[in-house]
């Protein structure tokens, strides 16, 4: 009964004092931003290591003004804190891993993006291993022709926890650096190339 209530509250509390978090790093940094400066209308595949999404909601807002995304996050409880939190910058969720019924949530995802939404994706979570590329975002990717979008955030000040992805959390008052690659179509590759194409580009600057 003491963790369900422990949860609860954690619920309510973590995820929007999180988003207070995020807005606070978003503006107390200086930001300079390495991308293209327009990608398609169509729905496109947002995908970064799992160590570098704590600010990603404010590159996904530089391409779209009003955010029409679903992101993948696992079940656990941990993906439910923050599932709650990127609702604060209009993000939609997809719960799921590649742990917990793959397929299923690779089917909601491909729907997704054929119902013209686009998807935040952590090629290596929620688990890892650290810089290794699943099956779902290629298997995605190539089942709608959606283009990728290979995104970096590398804040100049910041901690870095001791966890499987070495998360990264920016200090106030330095600069966030944001990378974009150009659109990538990996329509026409095999599993074992594209896994390579995406795992390089995701290490770019």
């Amino acid at each position: 009964m003491l963790k369900k209530l422990s949860r609860a509250l954690a619920l309510y509390l973590v995820p929007f004092l999180g988003s207070l978090l995020i807005r606070f790093l978003y503006y107390t940094n200086k930001k300079v931003y390495h991308v293209p400066q327009k990608i398609t209308d169509k729905p496109v595949i947002f995908a970064c290591w799992h160590g570098e999404l704590l600010m990603l909601p404010y590159l996904y807002r530089y391409y779209r003004k009003k955010p029409h995304a679903k992101v993948l996050i696992s079940p656990h409880f941990d993906g439910k804190l923050i599932s709650k939190t990127v609702e604060y910058f209009g993000l939609e969720t997809i719960a799921g891993s590649s742990d917990k019924n793959p397929t299923r949530t690779l089917i909601q995802a491909i729907k997704a993006i054929k119902e013209g939404y686009d998807i935040g994706i952590t090629p290596d979570g929620p688990k890892g291993p650290r810089h290794e590329v699943a099956d779902g975002i290629i298997v995605m990717a190539q089942k709608t022709e959606a283009k990728l979008l290979l995104l970096r955030i590398e804040p100049s000040r910041y901690w870095q926890l001791n966890s499987w992805d070495k998360f990264v959390i920016p200090k106030p008052f330095g600069t966030l650096h944001y990378y974009a690659s150009s659109e990538l179509d990996i329509s026409g590759m095999d599993m074992q190339e594209a896994r390579r194409v995406i795992k390089e580009g995701l290490k770019k600057r």
